[in-house]
This record gives structure tokens, sequence and C-alpha cells, in this order.
């Protein structure tokens, strides 16, 4: 599987990069037809609070899911979108055993 990140208009650092890393690892166990996992971190708004925005794209076979989460920190919305995806991926497998 794998995982792209990118940074808009500012550079990630490494312990963020590793913390997304092992968040996203935790998907590949609950599903192993994953092929990639795009993760885009951005600041929306300086001056608020809750402006850290993370949008998680996991890249199955003839599907996308996607994620969006507006959090304080971006480890809060990195962990808050993992959760989607993973309700999102039993939806996906549930469907394929249909």
């Amino acid at each position: 599987m794998q995982v792209n990140i990118q940074s808009v208009k500012f550079d990630a650092t490494e312990q963020l990069q590793q913390f997304i890393n092992k968040k996203v690892a935790k998907l590949e166990k609950m599903c192993s037809d994953i092929i990639s996992i795009d993760v885009t971190l951005s600041i929306t708004k300086r001056e608020t609070i809750n402006n850290k925005e993370v949008k998680i794209i996991v890249n199955v076979p003839k599907k996308q899911i996607a994620i969006g989460k507006i959090c304080d920190t971006f480890e809060e919305a990195v962990a808050s979108a993992v959760e989607s995806a993973e309700v999102q991926l039993i939806k996906y497998k549930e469907k394929l055993a249909d």
C-alpha cells in the first residue's frame, strides 16, 4: 500500500508524517484491497482555532473513499478521519460480500 502525504503551503514535520503513517497503517489491516491512500494537510483560516484540515482519500478497486476533517490539531484531524475511513471501509467490505 502506498501512502502519499502532501502538505499545502507548509512543511509537515517528520514526527507528523510518522504519526500519519502509523494511523493509516490500521486501515490496511482492516482491508487488504487498498491500493493507495492520499493524505492532504492544510491550514484553512489562520486566525481561527479549528483550522487544521485533513483530507484522506482511500483508493480501493473501482472506488474512492474520501474523508475530510477540520480540528484544532493535525493529529486530532488525522485520528478522526481514520476512524471515519474505518467505518466507510466496513461498509465497502459489506457491499463486496453481498
